[in-house]
């Protein structure tokens, strides 16, 4: 089975079978696979939706404008991009016209995650955006009713929050962003 088989990967191997996927259909219409960066160490685990355009050209997630926003969101709560902190995204290839990826290709990418975050063993995870948090929960989520919540991912502490590129076209929101990242924080400090 293919998710029992890439549960057993090393990071070489599974950043080689991630760029290698062709099990559904945006593996066809990529410029390449974007499966992660940061320290695969890290105590900080942020998993965003998909890549776009510019990620999908580079090979690494939140490169763009939504991801200087990500880093000044990392910056005001003391962290930095690539130190103890790991970003990866739910799929790994980039939806046509960045539209949200469908529950067939998130099914696909799930076993690479669910890897990620073993291989990473991050004390938190900061679901960035609903299609995050719907794939690590395995259930439906509204935004706006799961912050300020601290939910578990296979024991490790959860937080949802919005997306940056949302963030992006919603700038009344980044004040609640950033009390998320404030209880993300907490907890930390906490141990929890």
């Amino acid at each position: 089975m293919r998710a029992r088989r890439i549960a057993t990967l090393d990071w070489d191997a599974l950043e080689a079978d991630i760029h290698a996927c062709r099990q559904c259909v945006l593996g066809s219409g990529r410029t390449q696979a974007v499966p992660g960066v940061g320290d695969r160490e890290a105590r900080w685990m942020l998993v965003g939706e998909g890549p776009g355009k510019e990620e999908d050209r580079k090979g690494e997630p939140f490169v763009g404008q939504a991801g200087r926003l990500l880093d000044n969101m990392l910056g005001s709560i003391g962290l930095r991009r690539g130190e103890d902190v790991y970003i990866a995204n739910t799929v790994k290839c980039r939806p046509p016209h960045n539209r949200t990826p469908e529950a067939a290709e998130i099914g696909a990418c799930l076993p690479y995650l669910e890897r990620q975050i073993e291989l990473v063993r991050p004390q938190i995870l900061i679901a960035l955006g609903r299609p995050a948090a719907q794939a690590l929960l395995g259930r439906e989520i509204r935004i706006a009713a799961a912050r300020g919540q601290r939910f578990a991912y296979r024991g490790i502490s959860l937080v949802v929050t919005y997306h940056p590129a949302y963030l992006l076209r919603n700038p009344q929101d980044k004040a609640r962003a950033w009390e998320d990242l404030c209880f993300a924080r907490r907890l930390m400090a906490a141990g929890d």
